[in-house]
């Protein structure tokens, strides 16, 4: 193949990243997508048959989340999220300990059944704000969050977008994945939590101020609640029949848009705005991207690195590899690039590829859009936080939390 065709779909991914880290308004992220989808289909690389099989693939995943982004917003503006914030302010009585152990199990809960960007977007600012209203340092909680957006996103299928583009290429249903990653999980959550108490032990450890006079309980509606808990339900009982999750999401998406805008919390407007369109064309953009790479000289070579065998050493390389990948490219293009390759090997090795993908994505800022998204938010909240700040937990955290994973799997699979 000419090198020129091939330095096609390279520059387009690197356009496709370099709009990513900018995020700019929707409708310039929408045009520069079809553009440098457009770029790479005109060079043929891709038969006609291979594109559809890319789109028809990431379909789901990306009706998926434009569905469930909109269950998180209504979630939201329901009062959801301040409410569960104000019970883990309360129940820390004062002490930053309490308060951060709160905040970890409430993201760590966000991230499982609502996605990582429920908790980077969503919740985040309401630690932040809880914190600063308890006279606390918000950096603990800010921090915790991050962490679990991306280590936490291991449990359901539902809870990275990385889970779902694997899930075809694994042997497992909704409810088997969460068997295999809930022991995995555990560790992770023990390792991260011990990590985080060590590395903010003075701010913890200052004085804390009086407890502050109670406020009234906030009682969100009960309905967002159900209707949370009948999706994950439905996840885990219609998997099996080969239902994509995407229909339940989209169920519930539209029970809560309907309640939301009876009760004046939502508009038709801001039900489409909710599910980010120009960012589900983009995931779609960048699907037809990666897999015009994957045929050509960037998929031979990471084919190259990748083990032939699931030994205990072979899952290390391969969430190794997934890691760098992850943060060279993002994850969810890793994701696209490295599993079709893995898929041969079985559930072991794809499942230690996510790992490095979910946990491996929170090395450098550049591994997930969840980490861009948290810093941006946090920038404007006047709480951005310095490179150096970000990578003292990260290049600690990220490399002992991913060997104590694949160590877990390991001894599971």
């Amino acid at each position: 193949m000419p090198p020129l065709v091939d330095a096609v779909p390279v520059a387009a991914l690197l356009v496709l990243l370099a709009t990513a880290y900018a995020h700019p308004r929707g409708r310039v992220e929408a045009l520069v997508a079809l553009v440098a989808a457009g770029a790479t289909l005109a060079t043929g690389i891709l038969e006609r048959d291979r594109i559809w099989d890319a789109v028809g693939e990431l379909a789901p995943v990306v009706l998926f989340l434009a569905t469930i982004l909109v269950v998180a917003d209504v979630c939201a503006r329901a009062g959801v999220f301040d409410a569960a914030a104000q019970v883990v302010r309360s129940t820390s009585n004062g002490r930053p300990q309490r308060l951060l152990v709160g905040v970890f199990l409430l993201a760590a809960l966000v991230t499982a059944v609502l996605s990582l960007d429920a908790t980077v977007v969503l919740l985040t600012p309401v630690v932040i704000t809880a914190a600063a209203s308890a006279g606390m340092s918000s950096r603990p909680g800010a921090y915790a969050c991050l962490r679990m957006a991306n280590s936490a996103s291991l449990l359901l299928p539902v809870s990275n977008l990385t889970n779902l583009l694997a899930m075809p290429h694994l042997d497992l249903t909704f409810g088997g994945f969460a068997l295999v990653m809930a022991p995995v999980l555990a560790v992770v959550l023990v390792v991260e939590y011990a990590l985080l108490r060590l590395h903010f032990r003075g701010e913890l450890a200052a004085g804390s101020p009086p407890p502050a006079v109670a406020a009234e309980p906030l009682r969100p509606p009960a309905l967002p609640l159900v209707v949370v808990a009948v999706m994950l339900v439905g996840f885990a009982a219609l998997s099996p029949l080969g239902v994509e999750p995407c229909w339940v999401s989209g169920a519930a998406a539209v029970v809560l848009v309907v309640w939301a805008r009876h009760r004046g919390l939502l508009t038709v407007r801001g039900a489409v705005l909710a599910a980010h369109p120009s960012f589900a064309l983009f995931v779609l953009c960048l699907g037809v991207v990666v897999a015009a790479l994957a045929t050509g000289f960037l998929g031979d070579a990471v084919a190259r690195l990748l083990p032939g065998s699931t030994s205990y050493g072979a899952l290390l390389v391969v969430a190794a590899v997934a890691t760098v990948l992850a943060n060279l490219l993002t994850n969810l293009s890793a994701t696209l690039l490295v599993v079709p390759l893995l898929a041969p090997l079985g559930t072991p090795a794809v499942l230690a590829a996510l790992l490095g993908l979910n946990i491996g994505s929170g090395l450098t800022y550049t591994g997930s859009l969840a980490n861009l998204l948290w810093r941006r938010g946090l920038a404007r909240q006047g709480e951005k936080p310095s490179l150096r700040e970000f990578h003292r937990v990260s290049l600690v955290a990220t490399p002992i939390t991913l060997f104590a994973a694949v160590t877990t799997l390991a001894l599971v699979t």
